[in-house]
């Protein structure tokens, strides 16, 4: 994807504020070797950008003054209740350096899996995005989780995903291999039985009083 910017010459709270007000968003690009670039972008440009899923997971090309480079989507702050972008940050992407970045999970299958079709087992997505490195020609939009095989009860994790040539998965702490997608069985409620003929009254049940006989 790509995008047009602008070099941004004023700094500060007051000036971001008159930024947001003439409909710019402010934003900075970062990382290589040189000093992080101060940018604005049209703020309604920008908001119809962040609704596509590549925006945030593809290396993107951004325009400035008409120089192309190559950068990645890192942090964008919106306003607590408005439908307003507060800030946008980009980092330069160098094409021989790896890079670390959330890909998106795109799940298929799971309606024709024997967990869904035969045992009617709900899905539960327990991930929706992978954190993965790479070099920036290897970086996918997303990844392709493929659930056909998964039986009653079991689990997916990364280990059973299939990730592009180049792509490594990052871990973080103890959990190298965590589940991605689980099968759960639905609740079987047993019914009561249903009361024997002729069974006894229930303990504790009143006996019926015979009826008074008149005083002659």
């Amino acid at each position: 994807m790509k995008f047009v910017a602008f070099e941004r010459a004023m700094q500060g709270t007051g000036a971001s504020r008159r930024l947001r007000i003439s409909g710019k968003t402010p934003g900075i690009v970062y990382g290589g070797d040189t000093q992080p670039q101060l940018i604005e972008l049209d703020h309604n440009a920008l908001w119809h950008a962040l609704k596509k899923e590549a925006f945030h997971s593809s290396i993107l090309e951004m325009e400035v003054n008409g120089a192309v480079s190559k950068v990645l989507l890192r942090d964008v702050q919106y306003h607590p209740f408005k439908q307003l972008v507060q800030h946008i940050d980009f980092q330069r992407v160098d094409a021989r350096t790896r890079l670390t970045a959330k890909v998106p999970l795109h799940f298929k299958g799971e309606e024709e899996s024997e967990a869904v079709k035969l045992n009617h087992n709900l899905v539960n997505h327990v991930m929706t995005e992978l954190e993965v490195t790479c070099l920036p020609a290897d970086l996918p939009e997303f990844i392709e989780v493929d659930l056909t095989g998964l039986t009653s009860g079991a689990t997916v994790t990364v280990k059973d995903v299939k990730l592009p040539k180049g792509v490594k998965f990052v871990p973080h702490g103890n959990k190298v291999n965590p589940v991605v997608a689980s099968a759960v069985a639905p609740r079987v409620e047993e019914e009561a039985a249903p009361a024997a003929e002729g069974a006894a009254p229930a303990e504790g049940a009143a006996a019926a009083k015979p009826a008074a006989k008149g005083k002659k």
